[in-house]
């Protein structure tokens, strides 16, 4: 390595990028440039979205911050890869026999075909002490303390086009990339010897947006396990619960999100304050329920030690009362991971950014460390095709040198270059193939998601339709509780205009009351084509104590019955009451104690054919 030099860290989030460049020296790191962007992902782009984003965002910052260091670390989501720590066999010594050993375990535990991955690991050499009581001749009992040891490998597997989608862009910038490994990977090597102390375990969580990664740390042993609830599973449930888009629930988050604290305390002032702070509650609950899971699987399945602390990083970690939930749910300390000791940070640095973004930071840190000190876990996936690449490109100097000797090895290095100059030809023609795929599949989609808006308003006019159809049957059904016991309907003809009035109350004979029944009951034909029900007019009889045949109108106000379905009239919230004479009495026939009556009610809200 030269005296001193220059690196390029960035990690690759599940929707942010961050970059920063660092100038090493022996044993020093100096942060002297650094950049944090959101990636603008199409939510309906699949896959690809993902990458088309970085490459926009990604070329956009390393043309503003001039980054000028050539060699790049790379850390990537480790929502992106699988990782398992796997107890092997009794290892023989030899390291051909070891590496056929774990190449076989790795193929039995990665859930993809092993030439489709980037794949690596790390060897862990474990040791303890296993005490047991044995019975003596003379039968006494005894503690034996016998010395044990087991090897576990680390497997982490990461599907090649995913690494070469993003390595592509960036060694098409100009930059090499010397260097791929997983996030949480890169949070311990920084976390260990900083924060975490020899011979503690130790648990990291970082909480991202859309996962959470969890690390323990013990001596030289490591546990990781990545978690799909985060910061965006917050913003869902807020969305959800608030019926807004998921950019608004986010803001309404940022603004106003807490995490409840548990037992008798005071409620924010701000009911939306209060209700999102249970949502974020609710989620962390559950996030907690996965860590205490993931802390039984590593103490029964790997015979791992119970975590005395807990370090927190991450972008939704920096919530309000966060540590204090976590310190509540598994009674450990649980404090902020802060690795930035381990550097130094130049002037040209804008600190006030920084500090806004310090708890994402410690990947990069850690990724950076390769450059100036043995890591703990050094696992790269750096794909193959830039291994190749780059022995190639060490050999060259050799060709350089026997070029003078020999002229075979000038055609040799000759044919080298030309196949190198096929391999970047190859690169572009793929890369413009790729871009082209990925537009035809935008358009696609566009068109689909066109469609399905057309879909989706055809569906919301249909159930607007049901629903109105419901109204039908809230309306009798309320129209029955308004009726009084001594009056009961016999027809209940619907109108959309009213009909005229029989005199003022007017007595009839039953003649008279059949012949304007039948010439009113002709309007049922008009009714069928009109789009609105206005009225509905009540035919039917009631029991009266009064036994008069005034023509009065006012008379018939008196009686028991109508007096009682006036006032419960009063209180529908289908039909008008009296006010302003909107109940029409049509007409009555009186027999004795027994009233005929047509009386026309007008609805409040036209009821729908």
């Amino acid at each position: 390595m030269q005296s001193e030099n220059t690196i390029l860290a960035i990690d690759i989030g599940s929707s942010n990028l961050k970059i920063a460049e660092f100038v090493c020296a022996p044993g020093a790191l100096r942060m002297t440039k650094f950049d944090f962007r959101k990636l603008d992902i199409d939510p309906s782009g699949g896959e690809d979205a993902e990458v088309i984003a970085f490459i926009r965002t990604y070329n956009d910052m390393i043309v503003e911050n001039n980054f000028s260091a050539k060699e790049v670390r790379l850390t990537l989501s480790a929502k992106l890869s699988f990782q398992r720590l796997s107890k092997l066999p009794p290892i023989p010594g030899s390291r051909a026999a070891i590496d056929k050993i774990v190449e076989y375990e790795a193929r039995q535990t990665v859930p993809y075909a092993i030439n489709d991955v980037e794949w690596g690991y790390q060897l862990i050499h474990h040791q303890w002490e296993e005490k047991r009581v044995e019975t003596q001749e003379d039968g006494t009992l005894s503690e034996v303390v016998e010395p044990r040891e087991e090897y576990e490998a680390m497997f982490v597997a990461v599907k090649t086009d995913r690494i070469t989608a993003y390595t592509d862009v960036i060694e098409d910038s100009g930059k090499r990339v010397v260097s791929v490994e997983i996030a949480p990977i890169a949070m311990f090597n920084a976390a260990l010897g900083v924060q975490v102390k020899a011979g503690e375990c130790t648990l990291l969580l970082n909480i991202g947006s859309s996962s959470s990664s969890l690390m323990i740390a013990d001596s030289n042993r490591a546990f990781i396990r990545n978690i799909p609830i985060a910061g965006d599973t917050v913003t869902n449930q807020i969305a959800k619960e608030f019926n807004i888009s998921f950019n608004e629930a986010e803001q309404m988050k940022l603004r106003y999100g807490f995490v409840a604290l548990g037992g008798a305390y005071e409620e924010p002032d701000s009911e939306l304050a209060a209700t999102i702070s249970k949502i974020a509650r609710n989620v962390m609950t559950r996030l907690h329920g996965e860590v205490s899971r993931s802390i039984n699987v590593w103490r029964a399945q790997h015979g791992g030690a119970q975590p005395v602390s807990v370090l927190l990083s991450g972008g939704s970690s920096s919530m309000l009362y966060m540590s204090e939930f976590f310190q509540e749910k598994l009674r450990v300390p649980v404090t902020y991971l802060n690795t930035f000791s381990a550097i130094s940070i130049a002037d040209t640095v804008n600190k006030e950014r920084l500090q806004e973004f310090a708890p994402m930071c410690q990947e990069l840190i850690g990724a950076a460390l390769h450059s100036v000190t043995n890591c703990p876990i050094n696992i790269s996936l750096l794909p193959h095709s830039i291994r190749n690449q780059y022995e190639l490109n060490h050999r060259k100097p050799y060709f350089y040198a026997s070029a003078g000797v020999l002229l075979g090895c000038l055609l040799l290095f000759g044919f080298g270059v030309d196949q190198l100059l096929r391999g970047q030809e190859r690169r572009v023609a793929r890369v413009k193939a790729r871009v082209q795929e990925t537009t035809q599949r935008s358009d696609k989609v566009l068109a689909l998601h066109k469609k399905l808006v057309e879909a989706q308003s055809k569906m919301n006019e249909v159930v607007g339709m049901f629903t109105a159809r419901t109204r039908y049957a809230t309306v009798l059904n309320e129209l029955q509780q308004l009726i009084p016991d001594q009056m009961w309907l016999t027809e209940i003809v619907p109108s959309d205009i009213l009909p005229p009035e029989q005199g003022r109350g007017s007595v009839q004979n039953d003649e008279q009351m059949q012949q304007s029944s039948t010439v009113y009951d002709a309007r049922k034909d008009v009714l069928r084509d009109q789009r609105e029900i206005k009225f509905l007019i009540l035919k039917g009889y009631a029991i009266s104590v009064e036994n008069t045949n005034t023509p009065d109108r006012n008379k018939f106000k008196e009686r028991d019955w109508l007096r009682e379905f006036l006032q419960n009239l009063a209180k529908s919230k289908s039909f008008y009451g009296n006010e302003n004479d909107k109940v029409k009495l049509i007409e009555v026939r009186n027999t004795g104690n027994l009233s005929g009556f047509k009386i026309a009610l007008e609805l409040k809200e036209p009821l729908k054919k």
